[in-house]
Protein backbone atom coordinates (compact mmCIF):
# COMPACT_ATOMS: atom_id res chain seq x y z
CA UNK A 1 0.00 0.00 0.00
CA UNK A 2 1.52 3.32 -0.98
CA UNK A 3 1.67 6.36 1.23
CA UNK A 4 -1.22 8.12 -0.48
CA UNK A 5 -3.59 5.21 -0.01
CA UNK A 6 -2.44 4.77 3.55
CA UNK A 7 -3.27 8.41 4.36
CA UNK A 8 -6.73 8.10 2.83
CA UNK A 9 -7.44 5.01 4.91
CA UNK A 10 -6.36 6.75 8.06
CA UNK A 11 -8.63 9.70 7.30
CA UNK A 12 -11.60 7.41 6.68
CA UNK A 13 -10.96 5.44 9.86
CA UNK A 14 -10.55 8.62 11.86
CA UNK A 15 -13.79 10.02 10.38
CA UNK A 16 -15.70 6.86 11.10
CA UNK A 17 -14.29 6.74 14.58
CA UNK A 18 -15.32 10.30 15.19
CA UNK A 19 -18.84 9.53 13.93
CA UNK A 20 -19.15 6.43 16.08
CA UNK A 21 -17.80 8.20 19.09
CA UNK A 22 -20.19 11.13 18.49
CA UNK A 23 -23.25 8.87 18.64
CA UNK A 24 -22.52 8.00 22.22
CA UNK A 25 -21.89 11.53 23.51
CA UNK A 26 -24.61 13.07 25.78
CA UNK A 27 -26.51 16.15 24.53
CA UNK A 28 -26.13 19.65 25.90
CA UNK A 29 -27.06 19.77 29.59
CA UNK A 30 -30.58 21.11 30.29
CA UNK A 31 -31.34 23.35 33.29
CA UNK A 32 -33.54 21.77 35.93
CA UNK A 33 -37.25 22.72 35.80
CA UNK A 34 -38.28 25.37 38.31
CA UNK A 35 -41.86 24.06 38.19
CA UNK A 36 -43.27 27.60 38.16
CA UNK A 37 -46.91 27.59 36.96
CA UNK A 38 -47.48 30.03 34.10
CA UNK A 39 -49.09 33.33 35.02
CA UNK A 40 -52.88 33.69 34.75
CA UNK A 41 -53.83 36.21 32.06
CA UNK A 42 -57.66 35.95 31.98
CA UNK A 43 -58.64 36.97 35.52
CA UNK A 44 -62.04 38.73 35.68
CA UNK A 45 -63.91 40.28 38.61
CA UNK A 46 -67.60 41.12 39.09
CA UNK A 47 -69.22 42.81 42.07
CA UNK A 48 -72.91 42.53 43.03
CA UNK A 49 -73.93 44.11 46.32
CA UNK A 50 -71.14 43.38 48.81
CA UNK A 51 -69.97 40.19 47.08
CA UNK A 52 -67.10 40.07 44.59
CA UNK A 53 -66.64 37.01 42.34
CA UNK A 54 -63.40 36.18 40.49
CA UNK A 55 -62.98 33.74 37.60
CA UNK A 56 -59.93 32.52 35.68
CA UNK A 57 -58.44 29.49 33.90
CA UNK A 58 -55.74 27.44 35.60
CA UNK A 59 -52.65 26.81 33.41
CA UNK A 60 -51.64 23.28 32.46
CA UNK A 61 -47.95 23.99 31.91
CA UNK A 62 -45.10 25.59 33.77
CA UNK A 63 -43.06 28.51 32.48
CA UNK A 64 -40.55 26.07 30.98
CA UNK A 65 -43.35 24.27 29.02
CA UNK A 66 -43.39 21.19 31.26
CA UNK A 67 -46.71 19.86 32.52
CA UNK A 68 -47.97 21.05 35.88
CA UNK A 69 -48.28 18.10 38.23
CA UNK A 70 -50.64 18.07 41.18
CA UNK A 71 -52.75 20.90 42.58
CA UNK A 72 -51.50 24.47 42.64
CA UNK A 73 -51.95 26.88 45.53
CA UNK A 74 -53.70 30.08 44.43
CA UNK A 75 -53.26 33.23 46.50
CA UNK A 76 -55.77 36.07 46.02
CA UNK A 77 -55.05 39.66 46.98
CA UNK A 78 -56.69 43.07 46.51
CA UNK A 79 -55.15 46.50 46.12
CA UNK A 80 -56.83 49.84 46.84
CA UNK A 81 -54.36 52.09 45.02
CA UNK A 82 -51.54 51.72 42.52
CA UNK A 83 -48.94 52.29 45.22
CA UNK A 84 -50.77 50.45 47.98
CA UNK A 85 -50.15 47.00 49.39
CA UNK A 86 -51.93 44.02 47.82
CA UNK A 87 -53.74 42.61 50.87
CA UNK A 88 -54.38 38.87 50.99
CA UNK A 89 -58.04 37.98 50.49
CA UNK A 90 -57.79 34.19 50.40
CA UNK A 91 -55.82 31.12 49.40
CA UNK A 92 -57.05 27.82 47.94
CA UNK A 93 -55.78 24.94 45.74
CA UNK A 94 -56.86 24.17 42.16
CA UNK A 95 -56.04 21.43 39.68
CA UNK A 96 -54.22 22.27 36.42
CA UNK A 97 -56.62 23.31 33.65
CA UNK A 98 -59.52 23.84 36.07
CA UNK A 99 -61.91 26.79 35.93
CA UNK A 100 -60.79 28.84 38.90
CA UNK A 101 -63.33 30.71 41.02
CA UNK A 102 -63.18 32.73 44.22
CA UNK A 103 -65.73 34.97 45.93
CA UNK A 104 -65.74 37.05 49.06
CA UNK A 105 -67.96 39.39 51.03
CA UNK A 106 -66.27 42.77 51.07
CA UNK A 107 -65.14 43.94 54.52
CA UNK A 108 -67.25 46.80 55.88
CA UNK A 109 -64.63 49.53 55.18
CA UNK A 110 -64.53 48.52 51.50
CA UNK A 111 -68.32 48.31 51.22
CA UNK A 112 -68.94 51.86 52.44
CA UNK A 113 -68.06 55.40 51.43
CA UNK A 114 -67.69 56.82 47.95
CA UNK A 115 -66.95 54.75 44.87
CA UNK A 116 -63.25 54.00 44.36
CA UNK A 117 -61.13 51.53 42.44
CA UNK A 118 -60.36 48.11 43.92
CA UNK A 119 -58.04 45.80 41.97
CA UNK A 120 -57.63 42.05 42.39
CA UNK A 121 -54.69 39.82 41.48
CA UNK A 122 -53.98 36.13 41.88
CA UNK A 123 -50.62 34.39 42.19
CA UNK A 124 -49.91 30.70 41.56
CA UNK A 125 -47.29 29.16 43.85
CA UNK A 126 -45.38 25.91 43.40
CA UNK A 127 -44.50 23.49 46.19
CA UNK A 128 -41.54 25.68 47.12
CA UNK A 129 -43.83 28.70 47.50
CA UNK A 130 -42.38 30.36 44.40
CA UNK A 131 -44.37 31.93 41.55
CA UNK A 132 -43.95 33.36 38.08
CA UNK A 133 -45.61 36.61 39.14
CA UNK A 134 -48.99 38.22 39.58
CA UNK A 135 -51.84 37.72 37.14
CA UNK A 136 -53.43 40.43 35.04
CA UNK A 137 -55.36 42.99 37.14
CA UNK A 138 -59.15 42.73 37.47
CA UNK A 139 -60.91 45.78 38.90
CA UNK A 140 -64.24 46.51 40.57
CA UNK A 141 -65.47 49.49 42.55
CA UNK A 142 -65.30 49.61 46.30
CA UNK A 143 -67.76 51.84 48.17
CA UNK A 144 -71.41 51.80 49.13
CA UNK A 145 -73.48 49.86 46.59
CA UNK A 146 -76.92 51.09 45.51
CA UNK A 147 -79.86 49.61 47.43
CA UNK A 148 -81.35 46.39 46.06
CA UNK A 149 -84.39 46.44 43.79
CA UNK A 150 -87.55 45.44 45.66
CA UNK A 151 -91.12 44.76 44.58
CA UNK A 152 -90.19 43.48 41.11
CA UNK A 153 -93.29 42.38 39.16
CA UNK A 154 -93.88 41.32 35.56
CA UNK A 155 -96.99 41.43 33.40
CA UNK A 156 -97.82 40.80 29.77
CA UNK A 157 -98.61 43.65 27.41
CA UNK A 158 -99.46 43.59 23.76
CA UNK A 159 -96.00 44.79 22.77
CA UNK A 160 -93.87 43.01 25.36
CA UNK A 161 -93.33 42.36 29.06
CA UNK A 162 -93.92 45.21 31.52
CA UNK A 163 -91.59 45.22 34.53
CA UNK A 164 -92.25 47.34 37.60
CA UNK A 165 -90.36 47.83 40.85
CA UNK A 166 -90.46 50.09 43.87
CA UNK A 167 -88.55 53.39 43.49
CA UNK A 168 -86.49 54.48 46.51
CA UNK A 169 -86.52 58.23 45.97
CA UNK A 170 -83.87 60.69 44.74
CA UNK A 171 -81.87 60.53 48.00
CA UNK A 172 -80.94 56.87 47.34
CA UNK A 173 -81.48 56.80 43.58
CA UNK A 174 -79.45 59.70 42.21
CA UNK A 175 -79.24 60.71 38.58
CA UNK A 176 -76.25 58.39 38.03
CA UNK A 177 -78.08 55.22 39.12
CA UNK A 178 -79.41 52.99 36.35
CA UNK A 179 -81.28 49.69 36.62
CA UNK A 180 -80.08 46.54 34.87
CA UNK A 181 -82.63 43.85 34.09
CA UNK A 182 -81.14 40.40 33.58
CA UNK A 183 -83.35 38.14 31.48
CA UNK A 184 -82.86 34.38 31.18
CA UNK A 185 -84.66 32.12 28.70
CA UNK A 186 -85.88 29.12 30.71
CA UNK A 187 -88.13 27.42 28.15
CA UNK A 188 -86.98 23.77 27.85
CA UNK A 189 -85.14 23.23 24.54
CA UNK A 190 -87.64 20.55 23.49
CA UNK A 191 -90.49 23.08 23.75
CA UNK A 192 -88.80 25.76 21.64
CA UNK A 193 -89.68 26.33 17.96
CA UNK A 194 -88.05 23.84 15.62
CA UNK A 195 -85.30 24.92 13.28
CA UNK A 196 -85.92 25.38 9.59
CA UNK A 197 -85.87 27.92 6.79
CA UNK A 198 -88.85 29.82 8.23
CA UNK A 199 -87.94 29.39 11.89
CA UNK A 200 -86.68 32.48 13.73
CA UNK A 201 -83.02 32.49 14.83
CA UNK A 202 -82.44 31.07 18.31
CA UNK A 203 -82.58 33.49 21.21
CA UNK A 204 -79.59 34.04 23.50
CA UNK A 205 -80.12 32.30 26.82
CA UNK A 206 -79.15 35.41 28.80
CA UNK A 207 -79.71 39.03 27.84
CA UNK A 208 -79.42 42.35 29.69
CA UNK A 209 -81.64 45.41 29.44
CA UNK A 210 -80.22 48.61 30.92
CA UNK A 211 -82.74 51.24 31.99
CA UNK A 212 -80.75 54.51 31.96
CA UNK A 213 -80.75 56.75 35.00
CA UNK A 214 -83.74 59.10 35.17
CA UNK A 215 -85.77 57.25 32.49
CA UNK A 216 -89.22 56.12 33.69
CA UNK A 217 -88.13 55.32 37.27
CA UNK A 218 -89.80 52.19 38.54
CA UNK A 219 -90.85 50.61 35.23
CA UNK A 220 -89.59 49.30 31.90
CA UNK A 221 -90.92 47.50 28.82
CA UNK A 222 -89.05 44.56 27.35
CA UNK A 223 -90.13 44.52 23.69
CA UNK A 224 -87.63 41.90 22.59
CA UNK A 225 -89.63 38.84 23.63
CA UNK A 226 -91.28 35.96 21.80
CA UNK A 227 -94.73 34.66 22.61
CA UNK A 228 -94.72 31.08 23.81
CA UNK A 229 -91.40 31.40 25.67
CA UNK A 230 -90.82 31.47 29.43
CA UNK A 231 -88.48 34.11 30.84
CA UNK A 232 -86.91 34.76 34.23
CA UNK A 233 -86.04 38.30 35.29
CA UNK A 234 -83.77 39.71 38.00
CA UNK A 235 -82.97 43.37 38.59
CA UNK A 236 -80.19 45.38 40.19
CA UNK A 237 -79.41 49.06 40.57
CA UNK A 238 -76.13 50.18 39.01
CA UNK A 239 -74.17 53.27 40.08
CA UNK A 240 -72.28 54.64 37.06
CA UNK A 241 -69.17 56.74 37.79
CA UNK A 242 -66.05 57.90 35.94
CA UNK A 243 -62.65 57.33 37.59
CA UNK A 244 -59.38 58.23 35.86
CA UNK A 245 -61.24 58.64 32.58
CA UNK A 246 -62.80 55.16 32.81
CA UNK A 247 -66.56 54.62 32.93
CA UNK A 248 -67.14 52.10 35.71
CA UNK A 249 -70.16 50.55 37.39
CA UNK A 250 -70.95 49.74 41.00
CA UNK A 251 -73.88 47.30 40.93
CA UNK A 252 -76.17 46.53 43.84
CA UNK A 253 -77.43 43.11 44.82
CA UNK A 254 -79.61 41.17 42.39
CA UNK A 255 -83.29 40.88 43.21
CA UNK A 256 -84.96 37.48 43.65
CA UNK A 257 -85.94 35.97 40.27
CA UNK A 258 -89.44 36.22 38.90
CA UNK A 259 -90.82 34.27 35.91
CA UNK A 260 -93.43 34.86 33.26
CA UNK A 261 -94.78 32.72 30.43
CA UNK A 262 -95.19 35.04 27.46
CA UNK A 263 -98.68 34.17 26.29
CA UNK A 264 -100.36 36.29 23.65
CA UNK A 265 -103.83 37.07 24.97
CA UNK A 266 -104.15 40.26 22.94
CA UNK A 267 -106.19 40.26 19.71
CA UNK A 268 -105.13 42.45 16.77
CA UNK A 269 -106.20 46.06 16.41
CA UNK A 270 -109.72 46.73 15.18
CA UNK A 271 -109.87 47.41 11.40
CA UNK A 272 -110.62 51.03 10.54
CA UNK A 273 -112.26 53.07 7.77
CA UNK A 274 -114.52 50.38 6.39
CA UNK A 275 -116.12 51.52 3.12
CA UNK A 276 -118.87 49.82 1.05
CA UNK A 277 -119.56 50.62 -2.62
CA UNK A 278 -122.44 49.00 -4.54
CA UNK A 279 -122.13 47.88 -8.15
CA UNK A 280 -125.39 47.22 -10.12
CA UNK A 281 -125.91 44.25 -12.33
CA UNK A 282 -124.18 44.75 -15.68
CA UNK A 283 -123.83 42.59 -18.77
CA UNK A 284 -125.46 39.65 -17.04
CA UNK A 285 -123.19 39.83 -13.97
CA UNK A 286 -125.00 39.85 -10.64
CA UNK A 287 -124.99 42.99 -8.48
CA UNK A 288 -122.35 43.24 -5.73
CA UNK A 289 -121.07 45.38 -2.93
CA UNK A 290 -117.32 45.95 -2.72
CA UNK A 291 -115.84 46.41 0.77
CA UNK A 292 -112.43 47.88 1.64
CA UNK A 293 -110.66 49.01 4.83
CA UNK A 294 -107.26 50.05 6.09
CA UNK A 295 -104.88 47.09 6.50
CA UNK A 296 -103.68 46.30 9.99
CA UNK A 297 -99.99 47.15 10.46
CA UNK A 298 -99.42 44.39 13.04
CA UNK A 299 -97.30 41.45 11.93
CA UNK A 300 -99.39 39.02 13.95
CA UNK A 301 -102.48 39.47 11.75
CA UNK A 302 -103.49 36.35 9.79
CA UNK A 303 -106.45 37.96 8.00
CA UNK A 304 -109.95 39.36 8.37
CA UNK A 305 -113.54 38.20 8.88
CA UNK A 306 -116.45 39.98 7.19
CA UNK A 307 -119.89 40.19 8.82
CA UNK A 308 -123.23 41.35 7.40
CA UNK A 309 -126.73 41.95 8.67
CA UNK A 310 -129.94 43.20 7.15
CA UNK A 311 -132.87 45.15 8.57
CA UNK A 312 -131.41 45.13 12.10
CA UNK A 313 -131.18 41.33 12.19
CA UNK A 314 -128.38 39.24 13.63
CA UNK A 315 -124.83 39.40 12.29
CA UNK A 316 -123.80 36.62 9.91
CA UNK A 317 -120.29 35.75 8.78
CA UNK A 318 -120.18 35.96 4.99
CA UNK A 319 -116.44 35.52 4.38
CA UNK A 320 -114.94 32.01 3.89
CA UNK A 321 -113.81 29.76 6.72
CA UNK A 322 -110.23 30.88 6.17
CA UNK A 323 -109.64 34.57 7.01
CA UNK A 324 -109.56 37.03 4.11
CA UNK A 325 -105.91 37.85 3.53
CA UNK A 326 -106.19 41.34 1.98
CA UNK A 327 -108.16 44.38 3.20
CA UNK A 328 -110.95 43.95 0.62
CA UNK A 329 -113.96 41.71 -0.01
CA UNK A 330 -116.73 41.47 -2.63
CA UNK A 331 -120.24 40.45 -1.52
CA UNK A 332 -122.10 39.02 -4.51
CA UNK A 333 -125.03 37.61 -2.56
CA UNK A 334 -127.05 40.80 -2.60
CA UNK A 335 -130.34 41.87 -4.21
CA UNK A 336 -131.28 45.14 -5.90
CA UNK A 337 -133.19 47.57 -3.70
CA UNK A 338 -131.93 46.01 -0.44
CA UNK A 339 -129.75 47.71 2.14
CA UNK A 340 -126.97 45.80 3.92
CA UNK A 341 -124.87 46.66 6.96
CA UNK A 342 -121.25 45.44 7.27
CA UNK A 343 -118.50 45.09 9.91
CA UNK A 344 -115.00 43.59 9.78
CA UNK A 345 -112.75 42.04 12.44
CA UNK A 346 -109.04 41.10 12.38
CA UNK A 347 -107.75 37.63 13.32
CA UNK A 348 -104.30 36.95 14.76
CA UNK A 349 -102.10 34.00 13.83
CA UNK A 350 -103.00 32.47 17.19
CA UNK A 351 -106.71 32.61 16.37
CA UNK A 352 -107.56 35.59 18.57
CA UNK A 353 -110.17 37.86 16.97
CA UNK A 354 -110.53 41.58 17.48
CA UNK A 355 -113.84 43.25 18.13
CA UNK A 356 -115.77 44.29 15.05
CA UNK A 357 -115.07 47.54 13.30
CA UNK A 358 -117.39 50.46 13.05
CA UNK A 359 -120.24 49.54 10.72
CA UNK A 360 -121.02 50.83 7.28
CA UNK A 361 -124.05 50.23 5.09
CA UNK A 362 -124.87 50.33 1.41
CA UNK A 363 -127.97 49.92 -0.78
CA UNK A 364 -127.89 47.98 -3.99
CA UNK A 365 -129.44 50.15 -6.74
CA UNK A 366 -132.38 48.86 -8.68
CA UNK A 367 -131.92 48.25 -12.41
Amino acid sequence: MDVTHRRRWVVVVMTMGFAVAGCGLPGAPQPPSLNLPSRVTDLSAVRAGRRVALHWTMPTRNTDKTLVKGSVQVNVCRQQSAAGECVTAGSLPFAPGANGAFSEELPAPLASGSARLLTYYIELNNSNDRSAGLSNPASVLAGEAPPPVTGLTVAMAKNGVILRWKPVGPAHEPSVTAVRLQRTLVTPPAARPKSGLLAPPPEPVTQNLLVPAGVAPGSALDKNIRFGETYEYRAQRVLQVTIDGRRLELPGALSPPIRIHAVNVFPPEVPRRLVAVAAPSQNGAPPSIDLSWLPDAETNVAGYIVYRRQDGGSWQRISPAQPVVGPAFRDTHVEPGHTYEYAVSAVGRDGLESVRSATTQETVPKP
